[in-house]
């Protein structure tokens, strides 16, 4: 089973390593340049392609693949809007063809309003593509029985969603996801969906998560680029938190200067 690097601070995915812990999606950008110096500020090492955004009649996908390759990350195809096993297989399986990966992430939509997976289908779907030599990435919710039976089928990376997709919620339920993270300590954990602010980002990395996926939070900002920056020094500043150990939370205040070893007189006036 793939286990996350805790020692040197990389990223272990499938036996690749990687410096940033911050992976971006490419949809929603207002220009393929504006991508590229996203992908630059932020020093992202893996992005998400749709393969509905590669294919089609027109030549705009020819370009865009050309963008990608130029840039040197490592692509992630996903099946995204895939609402049944079936479509999500034969998806994962064109993306193959055409990305030359066997890396895919998993995506089956169980619910039309808040893109939840289809956690039944997901398993599935995973079982199927791990048994053709898929190494899967499944998009899920933060369910440990769901997430038991997705490391069963063969995957090696979880990606818990924090909220709806494109919803910028953040973390919905931090008690499940501290539960995931808890329950499955050497399993690389990566935070997809709902991120809308670098706080949010931080706030994953801070729990012990791997690493965080975010799109539309960046995509849709004023300043792209700038954003990215932002959310890769969120997730940076949140990872060495983690790794340097964060205070416990109290009910009640604690003195940061102890009373013991003051004069007595101070403690007449106090």
């Amino acid at each position: 089973m793939g286990v996350a690097d805790m020692g040197a601070d990389g990223l272990k995915l499938y036996g690749v390593e990687f410096s940033s812990r911050l992976l971006a999606g490419t949809a929603q950008f207002p220009s393929p340049a504006i991508l590229s110096r996203v992908i630059a500020a932020a020093k992202v090492e893996v992005v998400t392609v749709s393969l509905r955004r590669e294919s089609g009649g027109s030549r705009a996908g020819e370009r865009f693949w050309a963008l990608i390759r130029e840039l040197g990350v490592r692509v992630l195809p996903n099946t995204a809007g895939c609402r049944s096993v079936k479509e999500a297989v034969t998806t994962a399986e064109m993306a193959r063809e055409v990305f030359d990966t066997p890396w895919i992430k998993l995506e089956v939509i169980g619910e039309d309003d808040s893109l939840q997976p289809d956690v039944f289908g997901l398993v599935a779907a995973a079982a199927t593509l791990t048994r053709e030599g898929f190494q899967v990435f499944p998009y899920t919710t933060e369910d440990l029985v769901a997430a038991e039976k997705l490391l069963g089928a063969g995957c090696e990376v979880l990606m818990p969603w924090g909220s709806p997709i494109g919803s910028g919620r953040g973390l919905n339920n931090p008690y499940a996801l501290k539960s995931l993270r808890a329950h499955f300590p050497n399993v690389p954990l990566i935070v997809d969906a709902g991120i809308g602010a670098p706080s949010h980002a931080a706030a994953a990395m801070e729990m012990g998560f791997d690493a965080v996926l975010s799109n539309t939070a960046i995509a849709r900002a004023a300043d792209p680029a700038r954003m990215a920056r932002a959310f890769a020094l969120a997730v940076e500043g949140g990872r060495l938190g983690y790794r340097a150990g964060l205070m416990h939370e109290r009910d009640m205040a604690a003195p940061s200067t102890p009373v013991i070893g003051r004069a007595f007189s101070d403690l007449a006036r106090a």
